[in-house]
């Protein structure tokens, strides 16, 4: 069920400032969302995120945030924080690399959406797609040339944190195409300023 027009058009988002970091305290909950990741996964080196995962890893996304640095965008209801997408120049998530070997000589005007994270009671219900117009939006507007994507192609209803790299076909309403797979089932997506309609 997607997401009614008018409730839609009532959802703010925001890149996520050091104003934010309560908002973003309050959606990741008690287990950072996953097993405290608190969207560090792709931040660091498989073993410091393991041996730092909740707790750490919650301090380490708050010093970024209050640094100034935007981790990504969040979505509001009724003032309400419900849903996240994680964006960012390619560069801050050197563990992409962990499982792609990546065209450096993107990196520099390269950006990634890494994660998608939404509250239990608003999924299945649009607010992906509204998340990546978005984190299209923000990327394009910060000097981003090729935004990249790592999504899945479900084979089976997903339940839990599955599909937290994003849903390919979400990716191809916007024009992203696909550039290669890896033995995750992930897809490398990408997409291109030339082909925008947004800025």
């Amino acid at each position: 069920m997607e997401i009614e027009k008018e409730e839609l058009e009532g959802l703010i988002f925001s890149p996520v400032t050091p104003g934010h970091w309560h908002h973003f305290q309050t959606l990741f909950g008690q287990n950072g969302a996953d097993g405290g990741c608190w969207c560090m996964w792709w931040r660091l080196p498989e073993k410091q995120f393991e041996e730092q995962a909740g707790e750490v890893n919650k301090a380490a996304m708050k010093g970024l945030i209050e640094s100034g640095e935007v981790p990504g965008i969040l979505a509001f209801s009724s003032r309400e924080p419900i849903a996240w997408c994680s964006v960012g120049p390619r560069e801050v998530f050197p563990a992409l690399h962990r499982y792609w070997e990546l065209d450096k000589a993107l990196d520099k005007k390269t950006w990634s959406i890494v994660c998608f994270f939404v509250e239990e009671k608003f999924r299945h219900r649009g607010l992906m797609k509204a998340l990546m117009q978005k984190a299209i939006e923000y990327a394009l507007s910060q000097g981003a040339e090729i935004i990249e994507g790592y999504p899945i192609e479900p084979q089976n209803e997903m339940t839990g944190f599955g599909g937290f790299t994003g849903i390919a076909s979400v990716y191809k309403s916007f024009g992203f195409t696909e550039n290669g797979r890896n033995a995750r089932n992930e897809i490398l997506m990408r997409y291109s300023r030339e082909k925008t309609n947004f800025v």
